[in-house]
């Protein structure tokens, strides 16, 4: 059975979403649609400098992409909450598969409401983001 937001319950795991392999191309396509062009997202000689092996993508990249979970499963509109914190850097050439957790379920307000554990690891089991979200039913 397909887990949608009207049927989930509380040890439900959502449908996962995975993206990668982040690349430099990817990175510099961030920078320019974000407007964040810090040198240690893109620039080899920089990050290396700044004592870095490489390059490592923007932190509000995987979180968009936590974001992208969330939409996936609930839609934007049903979003109430959103809340992540980067636990680790995310390197050129990591696959990143986020996921979430119903943890609750729960009338407010004449809502149904699901609270979602989230996370995002990449491919070497490094969990990079880990966060909250709550969706309306």
């Amino acid at each position: 059975m397909t887990i949608t937001p009207q049927n989930a319950q509380i040890g439900d795991m959502i449908p996962d979403h995975k993206f990668g392999p982040v690349t430099r191309k990817t990175l510099a396509l961030y920078a320019g649609a974000s407007g964040d062009h810090n040198p240690i997202h893109i620039d080899l000689d920089f990050a290396k400098k700044a004592g870095m092996d490489d390059v490592f993508a923007h932190g509000m990249l995987s979180m968009a992409q936590l974001g992208r979970l969330v939409t996936n499963f609930a839609g934007q509109a049903n979003i109430r909450h959103l809340d992540t914190r980067f636990t680790a850097l995310t390197p050129v050439g990591a696959i990143v598969d986020c996921t979430g957790e119903v943890t609750d379920r729960r009338e407010e307000d004449g809502e149904t409401l699901l609270t979602l554990k989230l996370a995002a690891h990449i491919d070497d089991g490094t969990q990079t983001l880990k966060g909250e979200a709550i969706i309306a039913v």
